[in-house]
């Protein structure tokens, strides 16, 4: 165990390179979803309908918050994480949490025969699922991260998973819920595994975030193959209302 730990410290030390999962929401915007990124200075954003998260730099400046709040709009909610600092004075910290980051480089990854593909006609009673669950955000374009599969009992939407961020290398597995008369069916379960073996038909590893007081989900996610990289922040801070750009 000592040899293999020190072997890791010193793959670390040998590169300086920020790895993709430290910072994922701005790894994502300035990678393989630039096609996406609304940019002011160095801020970058998904578009307000299709996911909350902002990609700042690891240590922003007065001028990045500046930047951030002429994106967002005075009153508007930004939503970032990884980067452990606080908001300017004057704005609100509406949100902090704690959450867990587990990468699937082990995980079983089985397509499912009774996952269907979800598309933008499946949207409403996707929300509706998420409004019951609270898996995390899910808005009205977050279908276009794509892979999103769902199971359907009686012709209703009972349980879905999909992917969201994706930076180089990486898919992140999110919006995992079902809906609570199916649940311990191994639904979820089922869903994460076809989720992601679309993930490796890529050539990207899967990973995913949980909140850590969610020890249901992270108990699942380790019978799966998911391991802990790291723990992380969920923060999201309201913009004064009389912010000017």
């Amino acid at each position: 165990m000592s040899t293999s730990t020190t072997g890791v410290q010193e793959d670390a030390a040998a590169d300086p390179r920020p790895h993709p999962l430290d910072n994922p929401v701005r790894a994502a915007l300035a990678g393989p979803h630039a096609h996406f990124a609304e940019r002011r200075g160095d801020i970058l954003r998904y578009p307000a309908d299709m996911s909350p998260f902002i990609g700042v730099p690891d240590a922003p400046a007065a001028r990045d918050w500046a930047d951030i709040a002429a994106l967002v709009g005075p009153g508007g909610l930004a939503s970032y994480s990884a980067v452990d600092v606080p908001p300017p004075a004057g704005w609100e910290l509406v949100m902090r949490g704690t959450g867990v980051q587990m990468t699937g480089e082990d995980v079983a990854a089985l397509p499912d025969e009774e996952a269907i593909r979800l598309t933008a006609a499946d949207v409403p009673e996707m929300l509706a699922l998420v409004r019951l669950t609270e898996p995390g955000p899910f808005l009205p374009r977050t279908i276009e991260f794509g892979g999103y599969l769902g199971i359907r009992r009686g012709g209703r939407l009972v349980a879905m998973a999909g992917r969201r961020l994706r930076p180089p290398g990486w898919t992140e597995i999110s919006a995992v819920c079902t809906h609570p008369d199916h649940r311990g069916q191994g639904l979820a379960a089922r869903l994460v595994s076809a989720v992601a073996a679309g993930v490796r038909a890529h050539g990207e590893t899967p990973f995913l975030h949980a909140a850590a007081s969610n020890t249901n989900a992270i108990r699942l996610y380790e019978r799966l193959g998911f391991r802990l990289r790291r723990t992380t922040i969920f923060q999201a801070a309201r913009v004064p209302g009389d912010v000017t750009g």
